[in-house]
């Protein structure tokens, strides 16, 4: 009589076990998720804080959008300080590609406030940036000065902030400069990549855009001209005066068109 009762508890402990098995694969499955969702937020803010780059896809139009900043100074191929803002092209490169190969991201937003920087290193970004197939948008916030000229404008539209500034000059060079008539003429040719792709991709014309590079009667201690907001817009550098809320709403009517 034991034995049978035995048996019958053991059953019923079986039974119970099976029904509760159900739940506790539930809530198992729960906390992989909950835990998977926690570590792509975590990555997303790792990236952030690293590269200054985000996917915006959080949205009601259902669009996934990359951003992308450039800020600071654009590193060439010296280390800068670790007390310097900076932006590394070996940073925004590879992002650029894989951006072009990912198929689910359709626009990219680029997010300007940078002193300007190493040539060679702001003309791969501008130029990489032109190609990609995926409609782009840029805003200039505080500033884009001196090869942030190019960054700002390789985008398919671009916008300023009415407060942003950008500043045109001739190319600086740091370190022993030897006086002679081939430096001069190096000089000339880098400006001349400068002005074309400016020219190219902007709405202002090259003979332009060198008046305003040799400019001497605004800056006391250099040559060139700086913009202020509408100002940009007049020379035909920068599409438009507006902020995030004109730059993604740009940016989605471009994707929009682009899906059709």
């Amino acid at each position: 009589m034991r034995e049978h009762q035995n048996n019958d508890l053991e059953k019923k402990e079986d039974a119970d076990e099976r029904q509760n098995r159900p739940a506790d694969n539930t809530r198992k499955e729960n906390l992989d998720e909950k835990k998977t969702e926690k570590d792509i937020e975590q990555k997303e803010d790792e990236k952030l804080e690293e590269y200054g780059q985000v996917t915006l896809d959080d949205n009601a139009n259902k669009r996934k959008i990359h951003l992308i900043t450039i800020i600071g100074e654009v590193e060439g191929h010296e280390n800068l300080s670790g007390n310097s803002k900076a932006t590394k092209y070996d940073h925004i490169l590879p992002k650029l590609a894989e951006i072009e190969d990912d198929d689910s991201v359709e626009g990219l937003l680029v997010l300007l406030n940078t002193s300007g920087g190493d040539v060679d290193a702001g003309l791969a970004i501008a130029e990489m940036i032109a190609s990609l197939s995926i409609p782009t948008v840029s805003l200039v916030l505080g500033g884009s000065h001196s090869i942030g000229v190019p960054l700002a404008v390789c985008t398919d539209y671009s916008f300023i902030v009415p407060t942003g500034t950008m500043m045109i000059h001739p190319v600086r060079m740091t370190g022993m400069v030897i006086g002679a008539s081939q430096t001069y003429e190096y000089f000339e040719m880098i400006q001349d990549r400068i002005l074309s792709f400016v020219s190219n991709h902007a709405k202002i014309a090259y003979d332009q855009l060198k008046r305003l590079m040799l400019n001497t009667e605004m800056l006391t201690r250099d040559l060139g001209t700086v913009l202020v907001g509408e100002e940009t817009v007049k020379e035909g550098l920068i599409n438009e005066v507006g902020g995030i809320k004109d730059a993604l709403k740009k940016l989605y009517e471009l994707m929009e068109t682009a899906s059709r």
